[in-house]
């Protein structure tokens, strides 16, 4: 009876840090950033500054992220530690704990299982769509992020082939890269910017494009070089659009 409460508790955990993940990605967080907050607040564990802040200057996002520590707290965890410690009574210890790791493996097993995450994940939005006011702003799926494309932050450095220059000169839609926003070095945030929107070393440029292309482009540097592999970017660009016109 204690192992079955052990793994109970252990499927309720897990459960209840899967809805607040979900419920997170319905404000527009990022899958991965999402299960990550969740976990951080129910298995009290903390997480960065930098996310904290997206969290708790977002009011829906703030009362998912208190409901999960509030209930990571109201003993949940402290239950599992006691049920494990009871085996010390029992005769058959070794039995038991042999039970309670092969469970454990399938529990885990479970729970980084994609096609289950795939199947809970649609039950919980649905659930969390019919039952509460969440406003459904999953914008790694409006974005496509999963099929090869990425938002992505570049730090501009001084030897950049884009420092110094205008986002009309450089032209990086050609490329099948977009700049989402610009975050100056003295703080201030140019949202949407426009071919006029000048980029200097120290900038943060938001990027939206395929990964191994913003990737690049992070290693870019000035010169000949870059202007060279610029315009390696445009021809495979056109040769990506004319072969997913085709399809």
């Amino acid at each position: 009876m204690a192992v079955v409460t052990v793994f109970a508790v252990l499927l309720a955990s897990l459960l209840i840090a899967r809805v607040g993940a979900v419920a997170l990605t319905l404000t527009g967080m990022s899958h991965e950033s999402s299960r990550f907050q969740a976990r951080s607040a129910f298995f009290g564990v903390g997480f960065t500054t930098a996310e904290a802040e997206a969290v708790v200057g977002h009011p829906v996002r703030r009362r998912i992220i208190a409901w999960l520590i509030l209930l990571g707290n109201a003993g949940v965890i402290s239950i599992l530690g006691s049920l494990v410690i009871s085996f010390g009574g029992e005769r058959d210890t070794l039995g038991h704990v042999g039970i309670l790791l092969a469970g454990l493996v399938v529990v885990a097993l479970l729970a980084t299982s994609r096609p289950v995450d795939r199947v809970l994940t649609r039950v919980i939005r649905r659930l969390l769509g019919r039952w509460t006011d969440l406003e459904v702003r999953d914008y790694a799926a409006v974005l496509e992020l999963e099929g090869g494309y990425t938002v992505a932050e570049l730090l501009v450095e001084r030897q950049d082939w884009i420092a110094g220059r205008c986002l009309g000169a450089v032209t990086l839609r050609d490329e099948g890269v977009v700049v989402l926003g610009v975050r100056r070095h003295g703080g201030a945030y140019v949202g949407a910017p426009d071919g006029d929107t000048a980029i200097a070393p120290g900038d943060v440029l938001t990027l939206y494009g395929r990964e191994d292309r913003v990737a690049e482009l992070d290693r870019r540097v000035r010169g000949d070089a870059g202007d060279h592999a610029h315009r390696v970017a445009i021809d495979e660009q056109e040769r990506v659009e004319a072969r997913e016109g085709a399809g």
